[in-house]
């Protein structure tokens, strides 16, 4: 019997029960302070070459038909999935507002638009951070923004269409009539002009007394202009 316990106590492990050994951690990238150096490397060009970095990526799955939606990321239980999206399956690739050179490959050149992501193939997390970076860098200047030029139409500024009638003639002042019929051409009572004159004296200027008939008016100063030696 105690043959039997200690053989069974040398017995080793099962390998199902054995830990499974760590994969050591990736190291970080050189250009993560500086990510629009990658795309400017020769490490960049020999791998991409000129072409965008989702250009010929293809997702695996099951079946013919591809699914219609990315993935939301390229992580699953904090691991990497077997396929990852253009941008996680290169560790240098580093979403950032001042990485010009790598946003510009997700803008269409004729709209201006951001691809959609089943177009690219990028995970949705990488394609919101796309999504912002694209905004920041365009608030910045250091992105072309597209203004589409939309024409005024002519029509609406027109005043020669059916929604638009004749203009009416100006008014016009008939010979012998007034612009106030009320007043019928005469003055306002005595009363009620000195009832205004009391009310806006403060506000009234003096008038001029008129020259007493009979007295020739003064004549003007003669002016002497005083010539240079």
């Amino acid at each position: 019997m105690a043959m039997v316990a200690l053989t069974s106590l040398d017995t080793p492990r099962l390998c199902s029960a054995q830990a499974a050994p760590k994969d050591p951690p990736t190291p970080p990238s050189r250009y993560q302070e500086r990510p629009w150096e990658y795309l400017e490397s020769e490490e960049y060009r020999a791998t991409y070459g000129d072409n965008p970095v989702w250009l010929g990526y293809r997702r695996n799955h099951k079946g013919a038909i591809p699914p219609q939606r990315t993935r939301k990321a390229c992580l699953r239980k904090g691991k990497p999935v077997g396929n990852p999206c253009p941008i996680c399956r290169d560790r240098n690739l580093h979403v950032d507002f001042r990485n010009v050179k790598l946003l510009d490959q997700f803008i269409c050149p004729h709209s201006g638009v951001v691809f959609h992501p089943t177009h690219t193939g990028v995970c949705m997390k990488q394609h919101k951070l796309l999504a912002k970076a694209i905004a920041q860098a365009q608030d910045h200047g250091l992105l072309w923004l597209q203004v589409p030029y939309v024409p005024a139409p002519r029509d609406d500024f027109s005043n020669r269409h059916q929604a638009v009638g004749k203009t009416p003639p100006a008014p016009a002042l008939a010979p012998g009539r007034h612009w106030y019929p009320w007043t019928n051409g005469g003055l306002p009572p005595a009363a009620a002009i000195a009832r205004v004159r009391r009310l806006y004296k403060d506000y009234l200027k003096e008038e001029a007394a008129p020259p007493a008939t009979g007295t020739p008016d003064a004549p003007p100063a003669p002016c002497v202009e005083h010539g240079g030696e």
